[in-house]
């Protein structure tokens, strides 16, 4: 579901904006919407690369201090009785 927000914009900056968008073809909203999405997006994917960059540098490192956990959230206690195949 699409909100609705609202960007104040002095007036030089607006003129520049509106014109970028009607050369793309879109109105100011979705010239708008479009980069703030393209933002988001390129964040997103820069944190997950790094995320996982940081994971496979130190899995070893986590194995070694804690061990696989087979049954994340599982008590201890009943970690033993779960089928091996279970995870």
């Amino acid at each position: 579901m699409a909100k609705q927000t609202n960007v104040r914009l002095n007036d030089e900056v607006r003129a520049a904006a509106e014109d970028r968008a009607a050369r793309r073809g879109l109105s100011l909203q979705g010239y708008v919407a479009d980069l703030i999405e393209a933002d988001v997006n390129q964040s997103r994917a820069a944190f997950m690369a790094g995320a996982a960059a940081f994971l496979a540098s130190y899995t070893d490192t986590f194995e070694e201090e804690f061990g696989e956990d087979r049954y994340p959230g599982l008590p201890a206690s009943l970690e033993q009785a779960a089928p091996k195949d279970a995870a």
